[in-house]
């Protein structure tokens, strides 16, 4: 069986989880908690970072879009990049724009306030109204983005779904668990988040519920 070591409320984990099972890839997935990695992720993970993942033949690969563009390279039947160089290269300019553009401007000030503040030792961890406020409205900017673009192509990097679909919707259900997102602000977005919500790959994400950090009450509803 393979083993998947990741943490919920990680986008990059769930991208990788939203891979495997849209690529019908059986998989154990192993909570681990960033802030106090375990021995045996360590084994596999050099800095003790999620996600990794072991396949069945043995290989353990780290990182995000290693482990994506491994599965697609491997796992053959259903491909997630794009089936044309314009089309790859399209899906990756999305992912590079939430790994780096969107995870700066909105999803790690978010995060740090609201969920890893709780774990820090030796500082305040009340959060921040100004640094929520701020990334809040840069989020404005990016929903508005993503409704621009899904107005105009059937999933965000074009007429399939792909693997810019899935690192989009993995970082924005982070924040929608979190209850951070003014959907009827962004109808076009949220149409085209309801679809993802609405592919059985995804039923495994909206069964996330940490006891101490609760869903938003919309969160698992696939009417919101």
């Amino acid at each position: 069986m393979r083993k998947l070591f990741h943490y919920p409320l990680c986008a990059l984990s769930r991208s990788v989880r939203f891979t495997l099972s849209e690529k019908r890839l059986d998989f154990e997935a192993i909570h681990e908690n960033p802030w106090d990695p375990s021995e045996e992720l360590l084994e596999h993970s050099i800095f003790g970072t999620v996600p990794a993942l072991i396949d069945i033949s043995g290989t353990s690969i780290t990182g995000c879009n290693a482990i994506i563009e491994y599965l697609d390279e491997v796992y053959t039947d259903i491909s997630l990049i794009g089936a044309e160089p314009i089309d790859r290269a399209e899906s990756r300019r999305i992912v590079d724009w939430f790994e780096f553009t969107f995870y700066a401007d909105v999803y790690k000030p978010i995060i740090t306030e609201k969920i890893l503040k709780r774990f820090m030792k030796n500082i305040d961890r009340s959060s921040d109204p100004a640094v929520i406020r701020l990334a809040s409205g840069k989020l404005t900017t990016h929903m508005e983005y993503i409704s621009w673009i899904v107005d105009r192509r059937t999933w965000l990097a074009g007429r399939d779904f792909s693997i810019a679909d899935i690192c989009a919707a993995s970082f924005i259900s982070v924040l929608d668990y979190l209850g951070v997102i003014s959907w009827q602000k962004f109808e076009e977005a949220k149409e085209w988040y309801a679809k993802i919500k609405s592919r059985p790959g995804f039923r495994g994400i909206l069964k996330d519920n940490l006891p101490q950090i609760p869903p938003s009450s919309d969160y698992a509803n696939l009417d919101f």
